[in-house]
């Protein structure tokens, strides 16, 4: 655990990416097998501890620590496995020197081993064997989501750096393999042979846009690109091989259960890429259905006959990865479509359409098209060279993104709670809110949350009025005073808004984020639910 712990803490105070990348891929070139496959898990969010829970390692806690302390302590600090790694009382025993820090990949195969009567003891004995340091670098592991400013693909970078290979090469492979990767480490090393995956019907890293910027386009020859309409729903993945579908998220969660209606459809093999969407394809010419409606059902174990009746899910497809078990990443864009239609062409009507392309002469004429698209669930226009090849990550140059402008609306702070990692000394995660009548006069109705878009220096801004106005707690979230005549108004920016039963104020924001602090405007001035309201039916007209 020692050298896991070591890099997490360096991580954590590494800001740099560069910096980062040699810390990984020094850790990788270092560690012995199976600990260094296990530290990359970790990392990647692939790691899972079986039993280990955040309640079970409350109560262990408590066992120890007077209960008012303990939550007074992780109020201050912000982050479970922090708290505890601090506040743990040890009662250590007479242990040879070797067990008193195991090697990480001797605790996953331990926790992973025992029954379920058999995780308490052992955490207890691991948490009494180990440093502070260690302690929370193993609860971290625990928990999940260790929050140290790396992303998986900035892992997968590292493992890259230190081998000579390529990255696009190791995303390939990624999602074939699993935890500890001696097969991946091997042929990273030179000591074997490229790992064959058994199937192509396993998730494949997604390639990815770039927003357009400034000036971004005035280079470009428009003869060169294909243009797309993005659809407000969510990015799946669809792999078939034989018996086996399974329908993907962006991130690579497997989401089959919540839309058997689609698998049971597909009449193909390969593996494509698409907009998973509610309502009907344009081949039965029915209308698509807005987000909100999608929402009903995602995040499902098991669905109902009356959902699927009610909410009926189709796909929009975009590209192809595989035909059959031919890999056609590598071909351009235009003949991937040629052989995407082909496959969509054989699929049921009902389930499965191509997504049209745009056309358009120059950029300002696609502009005119992004601002003013022709159906309220279309977010914007996706812009693709025509002799791109699929490749996985977000590389600047072949597609790009170009939303319709995002919404703006002025409200007022209402709760906030601290962040995890290096904020979790800050006040970083803010509830906002916009005046409605009620009972007396206006009051302030919540209608979102946001954690980013601010600066390091708006940040101690916020953090510091968080902490002078502090008005009630609720667990770890404080409410702030709000009062027409005093209280912090906070622009917020949003892709998009939907009607909501699932929320008091009646609608959801889909990526808010904090545009500008307006400490320049009281909160009497912030927006009304009304205001909301009618940017919903606008988009519904």
């Amino acid at each position: 655990m020692k050298a896991f712990a070591t890099l997490l803490d360096r991580l954590v105070l590494t800001p740099a990416r560069n910096g980062k990348l040699k810390l990984l891929a020094d850790y990788f070139r270092d560690t012995p097998d199976p600990d260094r496959g296990y530290g990359l898990a970790a990392i990647a969010g692939t790691l899972d501890l079986k039993g280990v829970k955040p309640a079970l390692l409350r109560e262990l806690v408590l066992e120890r620590m007077d209960e008012v302390l303990f939550r007074y302590s992780y109020d201050y600090v912000g982050d479970l496995a922090e708290t505890i790694a601090l506040v743990w009382s040890e009662e250590r025993k007479d242990l040879p020197p070797e067990a008193d820090e195991p090697r990480l990949g001797a605790v996953v195969a331990r926790m992973n081993s025992l029954g379920r009567t058999e995780v308490r003891a052992a955490v207890r004995d691991l948490l009494d064997r180990l440093d502070p340091s260690a302690r929370f670098a193993f609860l971290k592991l625990a928990t999940g989501g260790l929050r140290i400013g790396v992303s998986a693909r900035l892992a997968k970078q590292a493992l890259a750096d230190f081998s000579g290979k390529d990255v696009a090469e190791i995303e390939t492979l990624w999602h074939g393999l699993s935890p500890p990767y001696e097969p991946l480490f091997a042929w990273l090393e030179g000591r074997a042979e490229r790992p064959v995956l058994a199937t192509p019907a396993i998730f494949h890293s997604v390639m990815l846009a770039n927003p357009v910027g400034e000036g971004d386009l005035d280079a470009l020859d428009p003869t060169d690109f294909a243009a797309e309409w993005k659809w407000d729903g969510i990015r799946v993945q669809l792999s078939a091989a034989g018996a086996t579908r399974r329908l993907y998220s962006r991130s690579g969660d497997d989401i089959s259960a919540a839309f058997p209606d689609v698998l049971e459809a597909v009449g193909f093999e390969g593996v494509i890429d698409g907009e998973l969407l509610v309502g009907g394809t344009a081949r039965t010419n029915s209308p698509t259905r807005t987000f909100s409606d999608l929402q009903q059902r995602l995040n499902r174990k098991t669905v109902t006959g009356r959902m699927l009746e009610d909410y009926p899910a189709f796909v929009r497809a975009y590209d192809v990865l595989f035909d059959g078990e031919e890999d056609v990443r590598p071909n351009p864009f235009t003949a991937r479509r040629a052989r995407l239609s082909g496959l969509i062409d054989k699929a049921p009507h009902d389930r499965f359409d191509l997504s049209p392309l745009v056309p358009f002469s120059n950029w300002g004429e696609l502009e005119a098209l992004r601002r003013e698209p022709p159906d309220p669930v279309i977010e914007g226009v996706m812009i693709k060279r025509l002799d791109s090849p699929y490749q996985a990550g977000r590389l600047k140059g072949p597609w790009f993104k170009w939303k319709r402008d995002p919404y703006n609306i002025d409200a007022v702070m209402m709760y906030a709670q601290r962040g995890h990692g290096k904020r979790s000394s800050y006040y970083s995660d803010f509830t906002f809110g916009v005046w409605t009548e009620g009972e007396g006069g206006d009051v302030l109705v919540p209608v979102g949350k946001a954690y980013f878009g601010f600066t390091d220096a708006e940040l101690e801004v916020l953090d510091r009025f968080v902490r002078n106005n502090t008005t009630d707690r609720f667990g770890p979230v404080r409410a702030v005073r709000a009062e027409p005549g005093f209280g912090f108004v906070l622009e917020v920016a949003f892709e998009g808004i939907n009607r909501s039963t699932r929320h008091k104020s009646g609608v959801a924001m889909r990526f808010p984020r904090i545009a500008r602090l307006r400490e320049d405007k009281l909160p009497a001035d912030a927006d009304r639910l009304e205001t909301l309201m009618a940017m919903v039916e606008a988009k519904e007209g």
